[in-house]
């Protein structure tokens, strides 16, 4: 399954008039593979994810996922796809200080009524594949910033999505925790094939995606070769 984004465009109040956000931008991300946005601050890169990611409804165009198109569906069918289908890895990974990273995610999947003890197998599996097995029971305050950013992908990773969008994953970390949080992104990209697309001001590990593609003014450019 793919992500389709088809002649999207976005825009917001500004005073009389309004201000475009996305401007007829197309970008289509097949599963299995990452494609990274970069691009200035405002130039409607989170608009992007917000589209892609069902939570913003376009003025026009469409947005795919998981061969559904998203344009006539109900905010409620909207939820249920974003629950079943979409994984979104924040900026801040904004963890609940009273819970384990298992019980993190777990209550990520809680309300998709599958057993108790079927969701903690689950959490473990994920927690192990970011390498965190030996951290499952520790809370945020154990754990250093890049072990909380992998929480925060295995926690998207929880309903098994189809298109998994990521905002900014490293801008807390230092270059080595952030060169490791990629490499770990584009191998859960490849093994459980996500159609991946990422948000990022760090142009240092570009070499690493499959695809780069740079937004201006709200205009998607034609692809760049990574660096």
């Amino acid at each position: 399954m793919t992500l389709l984004l088809h002649d999207v465009t976005l825009t917001y109040p500004d005073g009389e008039s309004r201000l475009t956000a996305l401007d007829a931008v197309g970008l289509e991300v097949p599963a299995g593979t990452l494609t990274a946005v970069v691009g200035p601050s405002g130039s409607g890169k989170s608009s992007l994810l917000a589209v892609a990611a069902t939570l913003v409804t376009p003025d026009s165009g469409r947005v795919v996922v998981a061969g559904r198109d998203t344009a006539p569906m109900s905010a409620a069918q909207k939820s249920a796809l974003r629950r079943e289908h979409i994984g979104i890895v924040f900026q801040q990974p904004n963890l609940l200080a009273s819970l384990t990273a298992a019980e993190q995610l777990q209550v990520m999947a809680h309300l998709s009524g599958r057993p108790a003890r079927q969701l903690r197998r689950r959490a473990l599996e994920l927690l192990d594949a970011v390498g965190l097995a030996d951290k499952a029971d520790k809370r945020p305050h154990q754990l250093s910033g890049g072990q909380r950013q992998r929480v925060n992908i295995a926690r998207a990773l929880m309903n098994e999505p189809t298109v998994l969008l990521v905002d900014e994953p490293t801008s807390a970390l230092d270059h080595e925790r952030g060169a490791a949080v990629l490499d770990l992104l584009v191998t859960l990209t490849r093994e459980r094939s996500t159609a991946t697309v990422l948000v990022t001001h760090d142009r240092a590990h570009l070499e690493r995606m499959d695809r780069t593609v740079t937004m201006t003014d709200g205009r998607l450019a034609d692809p760049v070769a990574a660096a």
